[in-house]
């Protein structure tokens, strides 16, 4: 029956010694980790915009249809490999 607190301490003490805070250590890994570089928020409409009109003028049916008989090429080649 003894046992039982040694063990209980011995699991808790651990636990306890992991929520302290040590100010030191997180200065220094501050100062070694450099500044840090915040990414620039852009508004969205521009960049909805333009994909759009990215997505219309690659969508004509020629380039449509020329990319399709690409892929059925590259396919066909890709078969008749012996692997």
């Amino acid at each position: 029956m003894a046992r039982l607190p040694l063990c209980l301490a011995a699991a808790v003490l651990p636990m306890l010694a992991a929520c302290a805070e040590f100010p030191e250590i997180d200065a220094a890994e501050r100062a070694a980790a450099g500044p840090t570089l915040v990414p620039e928020i852009a508004p969205i409409d521009p960049l909805l915009a333009r994909a759009h009109s990215l997505r219309d003028s690659s969508a004509s049916p020629d380039s449509l249809e020329s990319r399709a008989a690409r892929l059925r090429a590259r396919a066909a080649r890709l078969r008749a490999r012996d692997i």
